[in-house]
């Protein structure tokens, strides 16, 4: 046990970020973990943002929502589409911290002491790693979400993918892409910002900790979460358009005639529709990122170390 005491004193946050492939592993572990273990709650938030949606698919809540669909279509309706997540966030979230450890490392974002902070590093760095994660992702995002909805009768993702591709055309994939981006960046930027001031005021001594890890994740993803709803109302609605019982919706092409079309049907409460769900998502999702994501960085360090 003695000869394994030097290595539990690794400072890991104070190495450039670790070896290319220790970030692709690690991010990868971590973006699969984030997505997979609160995905029902994020079906029902998608459910839930769905404009002008069929009686039979109306929630007054969670609680209603895990109630009637249960009921009527199964429990494990809330898992369709969840192999589309899984598929695209592994490759993803390995480019995301890939990209966010080589960019803060570049902007001298691991440069001086564990007391020093580089905010203006983090959110760049953080919104370069949404750039290339989300031109990587949102097709599969878009998949996930039709599955999701109360009424889908796709058979597979392949299904989907190919369902929409021939009526729809490639464009569908990306149509919401620069929403997506309008979302995520300052998403990023507030989390990768909140999570590190948090980190430095919980972890002052930068060693891992999977406690802090966990808590200013957490903390960190239902801020930025509660603050990005609107433009993830948005873009729910154009990643569905192609569903749409509205002529409309179906016809949106892009963030301002959505953003028109939920304010004229739904007022303004309908840009904060789901943030419930949205943050109880978030919440732990981004908790398990982190610390999915630190645990796997500490111990590849460590190995690359040893």
């Amino acid at each position: 046990m003695a000869d394994h005491e030097p290595l539990q004193e690794i400072d890991y946050e104070s190495l450039p970020g670790g070896s290319l492939s220790s970030n692709l592993m690690a991010g990868a572990f971590a973006g699969i973990m984030e997505h997979t273990v609160m995905y029902p709650v994020d079906a029902i938030k998608t459910r839930m943002q769905i404009v002008n949606p069929s009686p039979s698919a109306m929630y007054s809540g969670i609680t209603n929502a895990v109630s009637r669909i249960s009921s009527t279509e199964g429990i494990r309706s809330l898992w369709r589409g969840i192999a589309s997540v899984a598929m695209g966030a592994g490759p993803a979230h390995a480019v995301y911290f890939a990209t966010y450890e080589m960019v803060k490392h570049e902007l001298g974002g691991n440069v001086g002491t564990s007391d020093d902070h580089h905010p203006i590093a983090v959110a760049t760095a953080g919104a370069c790693a949404t750039i290339a994660s989300d031109a990587l992702m949102n097709p599969f995002d878009v998949v996930k979400q039709r599955m999701q909805m109360h009424g889908s009768t796709y058979r597979s993702i392949t299904d989907c993918f190919a369902s929409v591709y021939r009526n729809e055309g490639l464009t569908a994939f990306y149509v919401s892409y620069p929403t997506t981006l309008a979302m995520t960046i300052p998403f990023t930027a507030l989390q990768f910002t909140a999570y590190e001031s948090l980190s430095k005021v919980l972890n002052p001594s930068k060693k891992y900790d999977p406690l802090t890890h966990c808590v200013a994740g957490g903390l960190a993803g239902a801020f930025a979460a509660a603050m990005t709803t609107p433009l993830d109302v948005i873009k729910t609605l154009l990643q569905t358009r192609g569903t749409a019982r509205d002529q409309r919706i179906r016809e949106c092409r892009g963030l301002m005639g959505a953003a028109k079309i939920i304010r004229e049907n739904e007022g303004w409460g309908g840009f904060f529709k789901g943030l419930r769900p949205r943050i109880i998502t978030t919440m732990p999702s981004t908790a398990i990122c982190w610390t999915s994501y630190e645990m796997a960085k500490y111990y590849l360090l460590r190995n690359d170390e040893a």
